[in-house]
């Protein structure tokens, strides 16, 4: 099965394609605003008999980033969609690991109070594909898909004074926790009580989003999200930054830089002495995630108007 996989991953990155487009189409008081990204990177080292030493690896990666905005008259209504799924394999009888994996989809919906301001629902879900593994151990699951899952409910205010930049502000924030595997529900991660598949927290949410075309070849988009929680720790703000640089080297060739970095209170992690062995402490604490790549392109276009 992971040989499997492994070609039918292989095959599909030869067919990599990547678009980047910011198109407005304009009817009347209406405008569509829509554009995106997909990119199937792939790299690959073979070794013989190599005297400096060093192992045989495969990797690929997955991504498709998303928007499509709305404008009409005083209403507006945005939606993004940020996907990524990665493998790399090293050695001979090496074991198919991730290196990336995650779904981030968010819808709002705004009515225009004033120049610049909108009253605003917004609905943010987060999740994963595929499970997690405590490598190098692969036997034990860490993570699934909707566990955990995180879906985000905020009425709140959005300023948006141009066509790149939001920023939604919402006192009045509720937040789900889902943890839909037993195990994982049993030890009480993510946040759950031990047993319980929900959590349910209320707080304060911010999240704002810079989508901006640098040049004909470079787009740039990043997204902050933060949330407190009033009633466990509200100084304890959970933090996802992203950033996604798209580059477009030639016709048929495009680089892509992907930035994540997460502060989870609810999530524990472990952290380890210098042997690499001896743990430290078990807790919250600052996880980064970089990916950069480089594979052909292919530009695609083609936009209807409401």
């Amino acid at each position: 099965m992971k040989k499997f996989v492994l070609t039918v991953f292989i095959s599909v990155t030869v067919l990599m394609s990547n678009a980047q487009e910011d198109t407005t189409i304009i009817q009347q008081d209406t405008v569509w605003r829509r554009g995106g990204m997909v990119s199937l990177n792939f790299s690959q080292v073979s070794l013989t008999n190599w005297a400096a030493g060093g192992q045989n690896s495969i990797a690929g990666n997955g991504l498709f980033n998303f928007f499509a905005n709305y404008k009409s008259g005083k209403n507006a209504w945005d939606n993004y969609i940020d996907l990524g799924y990665g493998l790399v394999m090293q050695g001979k009888r090496g074991s198919l690991l991730k290196s990336d994996d995650r779904i981030d989809l968010t819808s709002k919906y705004g009515r225009e109070a004033t120049e610049h301001w909108y009253y605003t629902g917004l609905t943010n879900l987060r999740t994963q594909f595929a499970p997690g593994y405590n490598y190098p151990n692969d036997s034990v699951v860490i993570s699934r898909f909707f566990a955990p899952a995180y879906l985000t409910l905020a009425p709140g205010m959005d300023f948006k004074p141009n066509n790149n930049f939001s920023l939604f502000l919402s006192p009045a924030t509720t937040r789900f926790i889902f943890v839909m595997d037993r195990d994982l529900s049993n030890a009480g991660a993510f946040g759950v009580d031990s047993g319980k598949t929900l959590r349910t927290e209320a707080g304060a949410y911010l999240k704002a989003i810079y989508n901006k075309e640098l040049s004909a070849t470079t787009n740039l988009m990043t997204t902050l999200d933060l949330f407190s929680n009033y009633f466990d720790k509200p100084q304890n703000i959970d933090i996802n930054w992203q950033l996604l640089l798209g580059l477009k080297v030639s016709r048929y060739i495009s680089a892509n830089l992907s930035l994540q970095l997460l502060y989870d209170d609810n999530t524990k992690l472990t952290f380890y002495e210098d042997d690499g062995i001896t743990v430290k402490r078990v807790g919250p604490g600052v996880q980064f995630r970089e990916i950069f790549g480089i594979g052909f392109a292919y530009n695609f276009s083609g936009y209807g108007v409401r």
